[in-house]
C-alpha cells in the first residue's frame, strides 16, 4: 500500500509551451511547462538542419597545424 501525503499531485491535462503557444497535452505533476525547443521546431525532425562547416574536423586539424602530407 502506497504511503499518503507523500506523492506529489498529478495532473492529467498538463499544457506545454513553446514561445508562448500551445504545442502539446500532456500528463504531468506540473500544471504546465514551457520548453524551449520540440519536435515542431526542432531542426532535426523540421529537416532544416544546415550543414555549416564542409570542411571535416580531421582535415581542419591537419590544416591548422600543416601536418599535411
Amino acid at each position: 500500500m502506497p504511503k499518503k501525503n507523500i506523492h506529489p499531485e498529478w495532473y492529467d491535462d498538463c499544457s506545454v509551451y513553446c514561445d508562448g503557444q500551445l504545442v502539446h497535452t500532456v500528463a504531468s505533476t506540473k500544471p504546465s511547462l514551457n520548453v524551449d525547443i520540440w519536435s515542431g521546431n526542432h531542426p532535426y525532425y523540421t529537416g532544416s538542419k544546415k550543414l555549416l562547416d564542409t570542411e571535416g574536423r580531421v582535415d581542419k586539424f591537419m590544416k591548422k597545424y600543416s601536418l599535411d602530407k
